[in-house]
């Protein structure tokens, strides 16, 4: 498995869940919160994983107990958390997640760790859905920075927009709906997640 000290995990939980009406971070699945479900997968491949959030939430129970970086960039997305990690460590390669994929499982993120290219700027799944690339769940080297830097330039902030137009490695998912994301209350049907109020 090609993991090195130059590779460190991002848990992107900065979010401000409009949509599910809830922090996501802090949902359910069988005693533990998405969160620690996301950063206790990658630590088991991992040296360092940290996680990224927004100032509002650095202090709150849900995130408190982990190694944060606080978005130091307001109104990017998922590119606020990503941005501020390549500022703190430049010379890092960084395996980044979303916080809200429940099915993800160890068989996807080895997949990733073994296949990950030392030549693309970034090594991403494809979509079962479109075929595009998934943003976040995925390994940006340091030579990813300045690409993003040039699109955040001309006003492009969608990180599949920014990987769909780069040159990006592309992996089969070993399993297809590991990469299910929620976003609505909707969209927790088939996991094992409840909604508590």
């Amino acid at each position: 498995m090609k993991v090195s000290d130059s590779l460190y995990g991002l848990v992107l939980a900065g979010g401000k869940s409009r949509r599910m009406g809830t922090d996501k971070a802090a949902l359910l699945s069988r005693g533990e919160t998405q969160l620690g479900c996301a950063v206790h997968l990658l630590k088991s491949s991992l040296k360092k994983v940290y996680v990224s959030t927004n100032v509002a939430q650095s202090d709150d129970p849900v995130r408190r107990d982990f190694e944060l970086i606080v978005d130091r960039y307001e109104d990017m997305g998922p590119l606020a958390g990503m941005l501020s990690a390549m500022d703190i460590f430049p010379t890092q390669s960084w395996l980044v997640l979303a916080c809200d994929l429940p099915n993800l499982d160890e068989k996807t993120i080895e997949c990733l760790l073994q296949n990950w290219s030392e030549v693309h700027p970034v090594t991403a799944f494809e979509s079962v859905v479109d075929g595009m690339p998934e943003p976040l769940c995925a390994i940006y080297r340091p030579a990813a920075r300045p690409i993003i830097d040039i699109f955040v330039a001309q006003g492009i902030k969608c990180p599949r927009k920014i990987l769909l137009n780069s040159p990006t490695c592309l992996l089969t998912q070993p399993n297809p709906g590991a990469l299910h994301n929620i976003n609505r209350p909707e969209d927790l049907a088939g996991t094992s997640i409840e909604l508590t109020s």
